[in-house]
């Protein structure tokens, strides 16, 4: 895979009306930066040899796509890779600007009650993303942006459906039908939510959410109809000589213009809703019965009924409630019955389809269970991982039911979405994203340890240190003269600047300690500081990050390879668990209390992580196994232990046979 960053181009939106905003800037075009291959995972005993993969790039894995990142260098990528105008379906379901809280409350397994600690679903990076797009009119921009590059990846006769609330969902609509058109707007659906929200200003609790459907061209639309309700069936309270249930329906037009249709029949001339040819023909077929009066009426049976047309309102789908299989405790997971529906409403079996917010998984989840072509993305590392042990627990149930020749019995009732698009999937990190995340969060502990006042307006400056401009250097490399040189030229271009620059670093080279001596000498104006932050002695030493603890037995035992995690130590949980009044370091008698899953990859290549071995204990108070049984591997094999936290922090320990 080339490792080159490309330049990809985005078509014009032509759509009206044209929403304005401060900042508004179309996208003409953007960068492509690579992928890095992180993890696979395949199941054997699902045959999908046989499936059609012609509209897959040739250069990708055949397989589902999960992508860690920005979703805009995610979807860029996916331009630039062979997508465009390959997806059949974009669901989204963007933050709502809503105030939403996005932290979860994680409990430590075969620990009660106590031990429960809040676990940020984002780190401190990833919130800054987020947080900062609901200000001065950047979450126009940043959806605006999106879907543009979303457009490009729509077929012509796929759609995007859009999930949202009342705070955004008429700023929403207007970009939608911009860059959509108002002629594609397919459908506005509202979801009742049975678990309403309160709202103070206006009294009332909210019950619902909005999702909107826009095509690209035409799109693909055979929605499932719904069951009959107990009282629609009690209409049918007739019964045949069979036994068959039926109703009567009216026969007469409620249009009485139309002298085609006007004719007498059994006596009674009427403006009926057939001719008179069909009228006959259902009289011989046994359809008709008549009142009193003579007047026809049709026998409409129960059983032949095919199920009651969907609306626009959406009341059957309840949310995922506390008791449900599916929870994952993601405060803004959506229900798979809301998700299959839109699956199954427009797309077919093998399709290619795409979330790129994709929070919990629920998406792919479904459309893995559904027979379609996934592709996620999310900018939250717990969200990849959440999803990634769900996607595994998916397509290992289905390698089961495949092997008793009973898998449709697991998938939703589709008759032509019984069979698995794909048997396995490829996670990637997009443009180096953990170094991104590692400088973002580092920025912030930083600004907060030191006391920089954030200006986030500012494309070059971080902050302000008292009267001084803050600049803060990535924190991968040592302060070099390029670093400085490309200071100065930042206030060449800001001729009335004259405050002082404090600059904040993890290290300086020595050059650079001769270009500082030099350009401070006899500068009145525009001096430049350096806050070294591992030996500075106001602020040095704050970053003390500790990394996860684990300790691993590996042996040979005949032809089988054992595996035995002996002792696993997170600093990060017992640092929250010491925040928490009254718990202590002595509550975690069983170190299996602190981790999520356990991963095992035998013949690691040092770069993507084969997931040969799952443990994810299938309930939240069951422990992790610790000790794995394996095949035994060729000699000279690299053995690999990736442990996952519960509070989403990984680490990969590596043997050698």
């Amino acid at each position: 895979m080339s490792k080159e960053n490309k330049e990809v181009k985005i078509s014009k939106a032509k759509g009206r009306p044209m929403l304005s905003w401060v900042g508004k800037k179309p996208l003409t075009k953007v960068k492509a930066f690579p992928a890095q291959h992180i993890e696979h995972f395949e199941m054997d005993g699902i045959d999908v040899s046989d499936l059609d993969w012609s509209k897959w790039p040739e250069k990708l894995s055949k397989g589902g796509l999960l992508f860690h990142g920005d979703n805009k260098d995610v979807l860029a990528y996916l331009l630039a890779n062979g997508f465009r105008g390959k997806v059949k379906l974009i669901y989204i379901d963007p933050p709502f600007d809503s105030g939403a809280d996005y932290v979860r409350k994680v409990q430590l397994r075969g620990v009660a009650g106590t031990t429960q600690i809040g676990g940020e679903d984002y780190t401190i990076g990833e919130q800054v993303q987020y947080t900062d797009i609901w200000k001065n009119d950047t979450y126009l921009q940043f959806m605006y942006e999106r879907l543009s590059l979303l457009k490009e990846l729509l077929s012509d006769d796929g759609c995007i459906w859009m999930h949202c609330d009342y705070h955004k969902s008429h700023f929403l609509r207007l970009i939608g039908e911009e860059i959509f058109s108002s002629q594609n707007l397919v459908s506005e659906v509202v979801w009742r939510r049975a678990a309403p929200r309160g709202n103070v200003k206006t009294g009332f609790s909210v019950a619902h959410d909005t999702i909107y459907c826009f095509s690209k061209v035409e799109a693909e639309w055979h929605p499932p109809t719904l069951e009959y309700t107990e009282e629609y069936k009690d209409r049918f309270n007739k019964f045949d000589n069979d036994g068959r249930r039926y109703t009567l329906d009216n026969m007469i037009s409620p249009n009485p213009n139309r002298p085609n249709l006007e004719y007498v029949w059994n006596g009674v001339k009427r403006v009926w809703r057939v001719t008179k040819e069909k009228m006959e023909k259902l009289e011989s077929d046994g359809r008709i019965e008549y009142t009193s009066n003579g007047v026809a009426r049709y026998k409409r049976y129960l059983d032949e009924l095919t199920g009651m047309p969907l609306t626009t309102i959406w009341d059957d789908v309840d949310p995922v409630n506390s008791q449900a299989m599916e929870r994952t405790d993601y405060p803004t997971q959506k229900p798979e019955k809301l998700l299959n529906r839109i699956i199954q409403t427009c797309t077919s079996p093998n399709d290619i389809v795409l979330d790129c917010f994709l929070g919990s998984g629920t998406f792919a989840t479904s459309a893995q269970k559904l027979g379609r072509r996934w592709i996620g993305c999310d900018i939250n590392k717990g969200s990849i991982q959440t999803t990634a042990k769900r996607l595994q627990s998916v397509i290992r149930e289905q390698a089961e039911l495949n092997e008793k020749a009973m898998q449709a019995d697991m998938l939703a009732p589709d008759e032509n979405s019984n069979k698995p698009a794909q048997s396995s999937f490829n996670t990637y990190r997009v443009n180096d994203y953990d170094l991104q995340v590692q400088h973002n969060e580092a920025v912030e502990l930083a600004c907060e340890h030191i006391g920089v006042t954030r200006n986030r307006a500012d494309h070059y400056f971080d902050g302000s240190l008292g009267n001084r401009l803050v600049k803060i250097i990535p924190f991968n490399h040592p302060l070099t003269p390029l670093d400085l040189e490309d200071l100065r030229e930042e206030l060449h271009r800001r001729p009335e600047e004259e405050r002082d620059i404090t600059v904040v670093c993890l290290g300086m080279e020595l050059s650079s300690r001769g270009w500082l001596e030099e350009y401070n000498r006899n500068r009145p104006i525009n001096k430049v500081h350096v806050v070294e932050l591992r030996t500075d002695q106001k602020y040095g030493g704050f970053i003390k990050h500790e990394p996860l603890v684990v300790s691993i037995n590996v042996e040979k035992k005949g032809d089988k390879l054992l595996v035995e995690v002996t002792d696993v130590f997170s600093p990060t949980i017992i640092q929250r668990l010491n925040m928490e009044q009254g718990v202590f370091r002595a509550t975690i008698e069983d170190w299996r209390s602190v981790v999520d899953c356990i991963m095992i990859d035998t013949e690691y290549d040092g770069e993507i992580f084969n997931v040969a071995l799952t443990d994810i204990p299938a309930k939240k108070q069951d422990l992790v196994e610790g000790s794995y049984e394996l095949s035994l591997p060729r000699d000279g094999s690299i053995v690999a232990v990736k442990v996952i936290d519960m509070l989403g922090e990984e680490t990969i320990i590596t043997k050698s046979l």
